[in-house]
């Protein structure tokens, strides 16, 4: 893993080219402490910048950019190729003569060679890359499937600039600072700022799957080589017609060849384990092929409701990991929390930006590259709402909608005890974990018009943004597509496709991206390897969703390697004590931030604001998310100096 850096602009002097892409690389020095490497050509106003994290080949011979052996195409690039090792036999089948060892040399090579769209369909692998055509004076931008190494781009007066991090483009000497308003007001429904925006008008995110063409003369031009709205309906299209244990078979060979790739490096691995379905298989299946014990983290609370260590110990102590967990405490917060502006770069606000940090710190002290589990909720439909929200809409649909909003006011204004005592009326074995929550989630989903209106509003965090980020339209996506219901007529099948193509890129996969790489850690996906992606959207229902548990087939091969007594429990996710917290430890960060003057001052409205963070102060209601989504907007525009 690496960050990668450049910019096309003809206004330039020569001699301010390497000053300036240096000045971008620094900017992200985080992601590559192992080198650094520029390459410029003034004629035509280019620079490419390169920082790198040796993973394969440690020697010089991986230094980036690169040149390809004819001389014609440089390269820029941060992933890894898992399957590099086959292009490169082919390639030199073919006559090709390779310096070095590096994947990235055989990517180069690969695209002298065939070709850059062909070569990116035919990598495995998690990539963001930049090659120059020194022939055509051409730039191309190219970003793996799922999306998991970010790329940003902007163009403004003719020039282009792109890099790994915002921080990067905002170190361009031409930078034009501005804040998209609209886009705010998606990131305050969100938590994230969802592609292909960014905060900063002009500037976007290159989506998955892409890649962007930029010729002489022309304007940058955007084409897809991998699209997950086409894969998932084909291959809905074309379900598996195998019994349980043949396709558990096919599942299991296929993640065992996905994580057997990814466990290829020349420096310490590991895994992040939470005792969870996911990172349980993960570590199963790499301590399958390791001949020795695979080195494990996990983190850990003392809050009833949020620890999973304990479970994470129980699954690694079954497969005789060598496993290392830590605590959190108070002071593990405090630190974490002054750099989140810097780590993450543009506003962001899912809480478990703080236990990622703090494993990847951990495990960053033992081990270089660490694999995690992320994406098996969206592939193997594991989030609660595939089950229960296709049961409360059938529900729903015979009480009045009037009746619904009423239901819901009585549940959002009843004293936080009342409720509590209603439900521990209930018989233990039929609540979920944290029932006052999904009880307030309920609340949510009634009075809704339609399944995707009660989908948008399970995923908001404030549900009239507009209204809270005055004088502002809200940005929209895919989210508002009514086509998506034409290809996707199903609705946990929809919402499985919206949470892969929203929630999982702009969210899951920038968290884990930013808190690995601020660290110098180098974190993979094997369950987003796009040929298990391939696989899990041909799964037919029986296959993903059972007794009203999901993730049926990934837990069948699980159960095959660790009893299910140590996986099975309630949902929780990779959640914190937010709301304790920001009453107790960060008491003074947020009274600071929630300042009426400070929060008119960045267009909010300190009204509805403080409306809540009242109630959340007398206990009334946790608030802890919805004002933590102000919280780090705040922290972040005080960071960069927006005003």
């Amino acid at each position: 893993m690496c960050g990668i850096c450049g910019f096309i602009d003809a206004d330039l002097p020569g001699d301010a080219l390497i000053p300036a892409v240096t000045a971008m690389a620094d900017r992200i020095a985080h992601r590559g402490p192992d080198g650094a490497g520029v390459w410029t050509d003034e004629n035509a106003g280019i620079a490419l910048g390169h920082r790198r994290l040796a993973i394969v080949d440690l020697s010089p011979t991986g230094h980036q950019p690169m040149l390809s052996q004819d001389g014609r195409l440089v390269l820029t690039y941060n992933g890894e190729i898992y399957n590099f090792d086959e292009l490169r036999a082919e390639l030199k089948a073919a006559g090709h003569i390779f310096r070095g060892r590096s994947d990235t040399e055989v990517l180069v090579e690969a695209c002298a060679a065939w070709g850059i769209e062909r070569t990116a369909r035919r990598l495995i692998g998690i990539f963001a890359f930049a090659v120059w055509d020194r022939r055509d004076r051409t730039l191309s931008l190219v970003r793996d499937p799922v999306g998991v190494k970010p790329l940003y781009y902007g163009w403004f007066d003719g020039k282009l600039i792109f890099g790994s991090e915002l921080k990067a483009l905002r170190a361009f000497p031409h930078w034009p600072v501005g804040i998209d308003r609209d886009a705010l007001a998606a990131y305050l429904r969100l938590n994230y700022v969802p592609s292909p925006f960014t905060i900063y008008r002009g500037v976007r995110k290159l989506p998955p799957g892409s890649i962007l063409t930029l010729r002489p003369g022309g304007e940058p031009e955007l084409s897809v080589f991998w699209d997950l709205r086409s894969v998932a309906r084909v291959g809905l299209a074309d379900p598996l017609d195998l019994d349980p244990r043949e396709a558990a078979d096919r599942l299991e060979s296929l993640l065992s060849d996905a994580i057997g790739r990814q466990m290829m490096a020349d420096v310490p691995l590991g895994a992040f384990l939470s005792g969870g379905i996911d990172s349980s298989t993960v570590v199963a299946l790499m301590q399958a092929q390791s001949e020795r014990p695979v080195r494990t983290f996990t983190i850990g609370f003392a809050e009833a409701g949020y620890d999973e260590a304990r479970q994470a110990k129980a699954v690694a102590e079954h497969l005789g990991t060598d496993h290392t967990e830590l605590y959190v405490e108070p002071h593990h917060v405090l630190d974490v929390i002054p750099h989140l502006p810097d780590r993450f770069d543009e506003p962001f606000a899912d809480a478990s930006q703080i236990p990622t940090l703090l494993v990847s710190e951990l495990t960053r002290r033992h081990v270089t590259v660490a694999l995690s589990g992320d994406g098996g909720d969206e592939l193997f439909a594991g989030y609660n709402r595939y089950v229960w929200a296709p049961r409360v809409w059938r529900r729903l649909g015979r009480i009045p909608v009037p009746l619904q909003r009423i239901l819901a006011r009585a549940i959002r204004s009843a004293p936080p005890g009342a409720l509590n005592a209603v439900l521990r009326a209930a018989p233990e074995s039929m609540l979920p974990a944290q029932p006052l929550e999904k009880l307030y989630k309920l609340a949510d989903m009634l009075g809704q018009s339609n399944p995707d209106a009660l989908y948008r509003r399970l995923v908001s965090q404030w549900d009239d943004p507009e209204r809270i980020a005055l004088g502002t339209r809200e940005s929209t996506g895919v989210l508002w597509d009514d086509t998506v219901q034409d290809d996707f007529p199903g609705f946990v099948e929809r919402m499985q496709f919206l949470d892969s193509a929203t929630y999982l890129p702009d969210d899951i996969l920038v968290k884990v991206d930013r808190a690995s790489m601020a660290t110098g850690l180098e974190a993979r996906v094997p369950l987003l390897d796009h040929r298990v992606i391939e696989f899990a959207w041909r799964l037919p229902p029986a296959l993903r969703i059972r007794d009203g548990r999901g993730k049926r087939l990934l837990r069948d091969v699980l159960y095959r390697h660790v009893p299910p007594d140590l996986v099975e429990r309630p949902k929780m996710g990779f959640s914190v004590p937010l709301g304790p917290w920001l009453c107790g430890p960060l008491r003074d960060w947020c009274e600071h931030l929630l300042d009426r003057q400070r929060l008119t001052d960045a267009g909010l409205d300190p009204r509805k604001i403080h409306r809540k963070w009242a109630e959340h102060r007398s206990g009334h209601r946790d608030w802890g998310h919805l004002l933590w989504n102000i919280l780090c907007y705040q922290a972040w525009s005080e960071r960069w100096d927006t005003g």
